[in-house]
């Protein structure tokens, strides 16, 4: 953090200290600065807390170079930029870091509103102060020593915060008016200067677009919504907007969910009287509709989430109400167990829906997953996924076939129970398939032969079964096209399995070249050995082994055996005679 910090530090001090004079006058690029200042000190992670901390060191360091200080430690002492001191663009860069900072904190403040209500009124505090801030930016490039340019830029900046204080207020057409200003100037700016700059105001552009819609829809334009959801398909208005975007269309299906009554599924009308279940069933179309006009994969991800973040709070809201009539059919004497009432049906139906949501959403992330991987058989030196990634998709989308299958209400229905047995060997194979494909690339070649066998033997039977269920085939993988897939792979496995047993003469010299035997005990043989000229040889042997040698010869006394001592009685007698004066005696030398 503290190496952070220090190169902040060089690079703020070196932006702080250089002055920007065009031969027009002071210039500032505004947009520029607080887009690449917001990018590298935490909004890319949302990170509003680390953002306004930066801007007050900047502040800090900025007061200091110019001399610019509000008394001292002791003391507070404000002082105000005037027109006349506008001599550098460091001031007016002063100026913008206040406004930065307010506004940062505005928005660290919105994300904890979502928990502590009261804490917007703080919110709405620090709006208006950066708005003020940027209104005296506004002022000082008034001056005639500032560019064209920068005045433009000034104006852009104050009618966006100016916005976004009436948006929170949901003064809707001052709102607007402030945001096509803004709009306005920016598009104006990106027709005049480089394409690097118009990138800038483009995104500029494209983020308060949103807005201006929202604002028009509660103006009352109601051709607005239209263009909204357009906005949301393409992944437009992200932050405060999206949360605006997703309260209007709750909000909009709850008006649409007092019309509703019941639901059929399976040739059975089911009455719903949940609201949460209402709006939820109400949007359902809607939903996956925008995930089929979905521009991009990452925005497709996005609102498969949203709708399974949906339809598990809906469950969850179902869910509660059987608790409850489980309670009621407890303590009455109605006995009709056998039959399944109609909110479990309908909590079966909800379940249905999230299962296949589960198992399509998975099924777009594997075709994104094959596309990669046959872009890395194209081009070997790319990494990408593995045959591993897919068979975990594939798992997924069979553990989710399974629950399909032991829904309540649904054990007797046979044409249901038959479709779900038809999806799942399809998903089967296509598992087995990758697995397979695992196996030919660590060079299993047997196994991964017997594995497409099974590919092939699953999708004859899905052909096989299909033939009275067309309709449940739309919605799935083509088996045709998996089988023609199979019989090329197993060609080239058949091949690569070939190339590899059958081995060239010079692999037998290379495995007689990596025995350790040195080159002093083969002189008389020929071997092409590569390690002779590298930096370790392999000439001798080192240490050298143990040999055995002669050794000094050992000798045994025999003769011992044979010898015949003198014997030795009388000595021991006469030590055995002298008693107690005898051993006197010897103490004192008498008896020598």
């Amino acid at each position: 953090m503290a190496a952070d910090k220090q190169n902040e530090a060089k690079v703020s001090s070196a932006d702080d200290t250089k002055e920007n004079v065009p031969e027009g006058g002071l210039g500032l690029e505004i947009l520029q600065i607080i887009k690449e200042s917001q990018q590298q000190h935490g909004l890319r992670h949302g990170d509003y807390q680390r953002y306004r901390g930066y801007c007050s060191r900047r502040l800090r360091r900025l007061r200091k170079t110019l001399g610019f200080k509000m008394g001292n430690r002791h003391k507070f002492v404000g002082k105000k930029i005037t027109v006349e001191m506008i001599s550098d663009s460091r001031y007016l860069l002063l100026v913008l870091m206040e406004a930065e900072r307010a506004w940062s904190y505005a928005m660290q403040l919105k994300q904890e509103a979502n928990t502590e209500p009261r804490k917007r009124f703080h919110l709405l505090a620090r709006l208006r102060k950066a708005a003020k801030h940027s209104e005296k930016l506004e002022k000082l490039c008034e001056s005639p020593r500032v560019d064209a340019k920068t005045k433009l830029e000034a104006q852009a900046y104050t009618a966006y915060l100016t916005g976004m204080v009436d948006f929170e207020l949901q003064k809707w057409k001052l709102a607007m008016e402030a945001f096509n200003k803004c709009k306005t100037i920016y598009e104006k700016l990106a027709s005049a200067f480089t394409e690097d700059l118009a990138v800038l105001y483009r995104q500029r552009v494209d983020e308060i677009s949103p807005n201006i819609r929202y604002c028009a829809y509660n103006i009352g334009d109601q051709n607005a919504i239209n263009d909204l959801m357009q906005m949301r398909l393409t992944g437009g208005g992200g932050g405060m907007m999206a949360e605006k975007l997703e309260a209007l269309i709750t909000q909009a299906r709850t008006k649409q969910a007092a019309t509703m009554s019941e639901v059929e599924w399976r040739g059975r009308a089911v009455p719903v009287k949940i609201d949460k279940a209402r709006i939820f069933l109400l949007g359902l179309a809607d939903n996956e509709a925008a995930i089929a006009q979905a521009a991009n994969e990452e925005t497709k991800e996005h609102l498969y989430e949203t709708l399974l973040a949906e339809c598990r709070d809906t469950i969850q809201a179902v869910r509660e109400e059987l608790k409850s009539e489980a309670k009621q059919r407890e303590r009455s004497s109605d006995g009709e167990s056998g039959k399944v009432s109609n909110l479990q049906f309908l909590h079966s139906y909800l379940t249905y829906i999230k299962l296949c949501t589960l198992v399509k959403r998975n099924e777009s992330m594997a075709h994104t997953l094959q596309a990669k991987l046959k872009e890395t058989e194209a081009d070997e030196n790319k990494r990408g996924p593995r045959p591993q990634d897919l068979i975990r998709l594939y798992d997924i989308i069979l553990q989710s076939l399974a629950e399909l299958s032991t829904l309540q209400g649904l054990e007797e229905d046979h044409s249901f129970q038959k479709e779900v047995s038809l999806k799942t060997l399809v998903y089967k194979a296509y598992r087995c398939f990758f697995i397979a494909q695992s196996y030919v690339l660590v060079k299993k070649w047997s196994e991964a032969l017997v594995l497409y066998e099974r590919v092939l033997k699953y999708a004859k039977e899905v052909q096989s079964k299909a033939k009275g269920l067309n309709n449940s085939l739309k919605d799935l993988p083509d088996v045709q096209e998996l089988i023609a897939e199979v019989n090329a792979e197993k060609y080239s496995l058949q091949a690569a399995a070939i190339l590899d047993t059958d081995e060239p003469p010079e692999v037998s010299t290379q495995q007689q070249v990596k025995d350790s035997t040195p080159l002093c005990d083969h002189l008389d043989t020929f071997r092409l050995d590569n390690t002779l000229v590298g930096k370790k040889p392999n000439l001798v042997q080192f240490p050298p082994d143990f040999q055995p040698i002669p050794i000094k010869p050992l000798f045994f006394d025999l003769a011992l055996n044979h010898a015949t001592f003198p014997p030795l009685d009388d000595k021991v007698e006469q030590k055995g005679k002298g008693g107690l004066t005898g051993y006197i005696k010897g103490i004192f030398g008498f008896g020598s």
